[in-house]
């Protein structure tokens, strides 16, 4: 099986609680290799295009004043099969679903605060992939 690559962005309230850290300890102890990694602010444009599915919802603003909070990490993963291990290590979307010795079972409060977002499909993490990083960012 070939590596494959995925984007993890750490939530606000990963970056405010100090749990940036443990949480990507837990993915390098499960093999997986950091590809590249960088600090941003989500700009309102930003937020609009990695939000599009949702941005038309009443509880978008809610999410946007969320996300605008601190700035986030952008996170380049790689491994064989990286999309689902890293779902599988950070639990359901819905923190309160999410079992004990996940990452969010373990630190998540909810749907919205749950320590990071993660791409759902390789598709979608090579969109995502070029929304936050370019190519000469990419090791």
């Amino acid at each position: 099986m070939s590596q494959e690559t995925t984007l993890i962005l750490f939530k606000p309230d990963a970056v405010t609680k100090s749990l940036v850290g443990q949480v990507l300890a837990r993915f390098e102890a499960a093999g997986l290799k950091i590809r590249g990694v960088k600090m941003l602010r989500f700009s309102d444009a930003l937020l609009q295009e990695h939000y599009a599915h949702i941005a038309s919802k009443p509880f978008f603003p809610e999410v946007q004043q969320f996300m605008q909070q601190t700035p986030v990490i952008a996170l380049a993963l790689a491994g064989e099969n990286v999309v689902a291990r890293v779902r599988d290590l950070l639990g359901p979307t819905d923190s309160k679903k999410a079992a004990k010795g996940t990452v969010r079972g373990d630190f998540g409060v909810d749907v919205m605060v749950n320590v990071c977002h993660a791409s759902d499909s390789l598709e979608n993490a090579a969109i995502e992939l070029k929304r936050f990083f370019s190519a000469g960012e990419l090791f």
